[in-house]
């Protein structure tokens, strides 16, 4: 019988440190922690195994941490764990895996190290972080340029959320003056957010064929469209909502399920489960909610005004747009287009008002015509009005 030291074994080529290791592995395999042995507490055991690890195997832990992260603070506590989670938790692997609730920066945490916190995962190639801090440079920070150079990083990638952003601003000219508006610029870029699956931007597409807004009129296609997001908008309150399945009372009902397909505002059951708004624009509501719009006029200067001046001056300032989960401002006076009913609220998008007017707007809008005609009809004649009031009343 041929041993290890014979023909058919080459000789070891162990060295003495290794040596050293295997003799001090099998002198901590009988020790106790107490004894102070090399794999105890006491020992260096856990420390030299766990930097033998390879730097690879490490940063792809880490990637599979960022990709699964729900808050920005899953990563950061991975980060703080040691110097060398640190410093391989800041590499391009990992920052470009970062999951979009891990970028997810609060208005009120917003700080220069959150900025270059959101720059290197751009840098590193995350379209999500591209869109996010293009939105915030673009609407908060006034950096029109970098801002929309950055969604159109996020919108070549595929980036939905960007793409229909781009679209908004095209469609508004944010940023410049009316005239650098780009109808058909902006109907292309709803078109390709649709094609990915974008609701808002599918319904916008179909208003467009309608109206012949930066696209050839198509009223049966525009109608078409519309059916569409609607039906795609149904699907996604019903997954998400199994409520919604028992709506009918265990009665076939179909045409109360179905009707909200025919209307240009979308179902009204999907404004309830429609889900969370974006991380940009919650950013967007929480930033203005603390912070005036560069074009409002202050308190110190309508009261230096006159009266006439400072109430045109509040006319002509800059609005955000009505829908409470939007948070886009205007970039210049008179941009968002008002209600064609009342005038009272404004919209950056067909789809934010669809969104409002369904959660909002529908109980609240009064056509501003009526209100006009009574407030002259009550001027001169108050007595008449009166009466046709008396009149008009219900019987007790």
């Amino acid at each position: 019988m041929r041993t290890r030291r014979g023909a058919c074994y080459s000789p070891c080529q162990d060295g003495p440190e290794m040596r050293r290791r295997k003799r001090r592995r099998i002198g901590g395999e009988g020790s106790s922690p107490a004894a102070g042995g090399v794999d105890g507490p006491a020992g260096g055991g856990f420390g030299d195994m766990f930097e033998e690890l390879p730097d690879d195997l490490v940063v792809s832990i880490l990637a599979d941490v960022a990709a699964s992260a729900r808050s920005p603070a899953d990563l950061a506590g991975a980060m703080l764990t040691c110097k060398r989670f640190r410093e391989l938790g800041q590499s391009r692997v990992v920052l470009a895996r970062a999951s979009p609730r891990c970028l997810a920066v609060r208005a009120k945490a917003w700080s220069d190290a959150a900025h270059r916190f959101l720059q290197r995962c751009a840098d590193a190639g995350n379209i999500d972080a591209c869109y996010l801090l293009g939105m915030i440079r673009f609407y908060c920070l006034g950096s029109r340029g970098s801002g929309a150079a950055l969604m159109a990083a996020a919108a070549v990638g595929g980036h939905r959320e960007a793409l229909y952003s781009l679209a908004v601003i095209q469609f508004n000219g944010s940023g410049g003056t009316k005239d650098d508006r780009d109808l058909r610029a902006g109907a292309a870029l709803c078109a390709r957010a649709a094609s990915l699956g974008h609701v808002d931007a599918l319904r916008e597409l179909g208003h467009c064929l309608q109206d012949g807004y930066g696209v050839r009129r198509s009223v049966l296609d525009g109608r078409r469209l519309l059916i569409q997001a609607n039906a795609r908008e149904l699907a996604a309150a019903v997954a998400a909502s199994a409520s919604l399945l028992r709506a009918a009372g265990g009665k076939p009902a179909s045409s109360r399920r179905h009707s909200c397909l025919l209307s240009d505002f979308g179902c009204h059951a999907a404004a309830k489960a429609g889900g969370e708004p974006h991380d940009a624009n919650r950013f967007l509501v929480d930033w203005f909610a603390s912070r005036p719009l560069a074009g409002a006029p202050t308190a110190a200067a309508a009261t230096a005004r006159s009266a006439v001046a400072s109430a045109e001056d509040e006319l002509a300032s800059l609005r955000l747009c009505s829908h409470a989960l939007c948070g886009r401002p205007e970039t210049r006076r008179h941009e968002f287009r008002r209600c064609s009913v009342c005038g009272v609220v404004n919209y950056c998008s067909r789809a934010c008002q669809a969104l409002h007017w369904k959660t909002a707007h529908k109980a609240e809008c009064t056509p501003m015509d009526r209100w006009l005609d009574n407030a002259v009809a009550a001027a001169a004649n108050p007595n008449a009005v009166a009466g046709d009031d008396a009149m008009a009343a219900p019987a007790p």
